[in-house]
């Protein structure tokens, strides 16, 4: 699913749907990875690691704004983070092509701002349906929980 930020990037339009049914749907599609890969790939937290570290730079960046071209090519490294954590199942492969094909758009401070929004709402979408849709319960932690009893003794 490609994410396109901009409805007219020269005209400073953004996307009406962006923040709704586009991070919506996104967030389904990766949810519907992590419960095909029974929660190995697609974890809420190893998501979060990603958006941290995006909002990390836009720390820096807001802080020094005139850095922005020298921490560009820091940022765009998140693509290559993805390959890694890809490769080992860590995420998949929407959220992947989400983080490539959103930096391939960053060029300056004010792409960047937009997706740190879009990721922002994207992960607001996600935390819901992982929780609204569930997950797959390992069995370990299933068949190992005991319900509370009072012990009643006057």
């Amino acid at each position: 699913m490609t994410v396109q930020l901009w409805k007219d990037r020269a005209g400073g339009v953004i996307d009406p749907e962006l923040f709704s049914s586009t991070a919506e749907a996104l967030a389904r599609k990766v949810n519907q990875e992590r419960l095909a890969s029974r929660d190995k790939a697609n974890k809420p937290t190893q998501l979060r690691k990603f958006f941290d570290e995006v909002t990390r730079y836009k720390g820096m960046t807001e802080a020094s704004p005139e850095e922005f071209p020298s921490l560009l090519p820091y940022i765009k490294m998140l693509n290559a983070k993805a390959a890694y954590a890809a490769g080992r199942d860590l995420i998949g492969a929407t959220f992947k092509e989400f983080i490539n094909d959103s930096l391939k758009q960053v060029q300056d401070r004010k792409d960047f701002e937009l997706f740190c929004a879009f990721f922002e709402a994207f992960l607001g979408y996600y935390k819901f349906c992982a929780e609204k849709e569930g997950s797959q319960p390992a069995a370990s932690s299933q068949g190992n929980r005991r319900e509370y009893v009072p012990n009643n003794r006057a």
